[in-house]
C-alpha cells in the first residue's frame, strides 16, 4: 500500500488492486454532464499588498510564463499584466501558495514543472479521447453531488474509481501508458465539472478557510483481494502517485476508501503518523458501501445506501471504444 502525498496538495491513489470476480458495469452516458457552477453574484479578489503571497507570485508569472513557453493549467489560461492578474489565474496561483503553506519559491517550481508537463503532456486531450473499453470500462465515473455534510458548496464533484471492475489485471494495468491516459482524463473530467474558468469566489488565504473548487474521491475495493500486489498494478500506482503529487495540487477536498476489510484497517493506523495532519484529515476508510452516506449525503448512488440511482446511470464517465 502507497500512501504519498506533498502537504495537502496530491491525490494519491490507493494500490489498485488485483483483478477481482469478474464484476462488470456498463458505460455511462459519455455526453458530459455540467455541474452548476458558483451561482453567487461576481466577486472581485480582495486587494493585495505587495507584500501579500500571492502579490510577490503573481510578480513573478511573466517570468514563469515565459520559460514554460504554455499558460494553461487545470482549463484556465494563465495571464497577467506587470501589476496584477485575471480572476481565474489568482485562483490557479492560489492553489499553488496553498499547497506549498506560502512558500513562494516553492510554488514557483511546482507551477513550472506542470506548465512544463501540460505543455508536454496535452492532459485536456487526453479527456476527449476514445479509451479501450476492455481495459478501462466501468472503472471511473465523476458525478455531482449535493448538500455533502459539512461542505462549503451547495454541489460537489465526486470521482468514484471502481477497482472491483478490474476483470485482468494485466490488460487494465500492463500497459502503463495507456493507463495513465485514461486515469489523468478521468481527473480532468473532474476538474473540468469544477468550473474554475468562470468561477467567481476567490480562494481563502492558506489557513484562513477551505477552498471551494476542490473534487472527492471515492475508491471501492468490493470483491478485491488484498494479499497479492502484482507488480504491474504497483508500477502504475508509483507512477500515478508521482503525476498527481508534482502536478494537481489543492485538487481534493477528501477521500474515502470503501469496501476495505477491518482486518486491512490497521495499515493505515501505521501510515497516518507518517502524513501531514491536514492530509490524514482528508483520509476516510469505510469498511461498507452503505457507510459512505452517511458521510456524503443522501445523493450518493443507491449502492452506496443514497437516493442517487445506480452509479451507471448518474455517473459520467469518458469515451469507450471496444478492444
Amino acid at each position: 500500500m502507497e500512501l504519498t502525498e506533498k502537504g495537502d496538495a496530491s491525490v494519491s491513489d490507493f494500490n489498485p488492486p488485483a483483478a477481482a470476480n469478474g464484476v462488470t458495469h456498463s458505460t455511462a452516458d459519455d455526453t458530459h454532464s455540467t455541474a452548476n457552477a458558483p451561482s453567487n453574484t461576481p466577486q472581485r479578489w480582495p486587494d493585495l499588498t505587495p507584500e501579500h503571497p500571492l502579490a510577490q507570485f503573481i510578480a513573478m508569472l511573466p517570468g514563469v510564463l515565459e520559460e514554460a513557453d504554455y499558460s494553461e493549467v487545470y482549463g484556465v489560461a494563465l495571464s497577467c499584466s506587470a501589476s496584477d492578474a485575471s480572476f481565474h489565474t489568482k485562483l490557479v496561483l492560489q492553489k499553488f501558495l496553498r499547497a506549498n503553506s506560502d512558500d513562494i519559491p516553492q510554488a514557483r517550481t511546482q507551477l513550472l514543472e506542470t506548465l512544463k508537463w501540460r505543455k508536454s503532456y496535452q492532459p485536456l486531450l487526453a479527456m476527449d479521447e476514445v479509451h479501450s473499453g476492455t481495459r478501462f470500462r466501468g472503472l471511473g465515473y465523476v458525478m455531482r453531488l449535493s448538500d455533502v455534510p459539512d461542505s462549503v458548496n451547495a454541489e460537489d464533484v465526486a470521482t468514484f474509481n471502481i477497482y472491483g471492475a478490474v476483470k485482468d489485471t494485466k490488460r487494465t494495468f500492463g500497459d502503463i501508458d495507456a493507463f495513465l491516459r485514461w486515469r489523468i482524463a478521468l481527473m480532468e473530467l473532474g476538474l473540468s465539472r469544477l468550473h474554475l474558468s468562470t468561477a467567481t469566489r476567490p480562494i481563502p488565504d492558506f489557513g484562513h478557510g477551505a477552498d471551494p473548487y476542490q473534487g472527492i474521491q471515492i475508491h471501492d475495493y468490493l470483491n478485491v483481494t488484498f494479499l497479492f500486489q502484482p507488480a504491474e498494478t504497483k508500477a502504475a500506482t508509483k507512477r500515478t502517485i508521482e503525476i498527481f503529487t508534482k502536478y494537481y495540487p489543492e485538487t481534493l477536498s477528501r477521500k474515502y476508501f470503501v469496501n476495505v476489510p477491518r482486518v486491512m484497517q490497521w495499515m493505515f493506523a501505521v501510515v497516518r503518523p507518517m502524513l501531514a495532519r491536514e492530509t490524514v484529515k482528508k483520509f476516510n476508510v469505510l469498511s461498507y458501501s452503505d457507510q459512505l452516506v452517511g458521510e456524503l449525503g443522501t445523493s450518493v448512488p443507491e449502492v452506496y445506501g443514497g437516493k442517487g440511482g445506480s452509479l451507471e446511470s448518474v455517473g459520467e464517465g469518458l469515451k469507450m471504444k471496444e478492444g
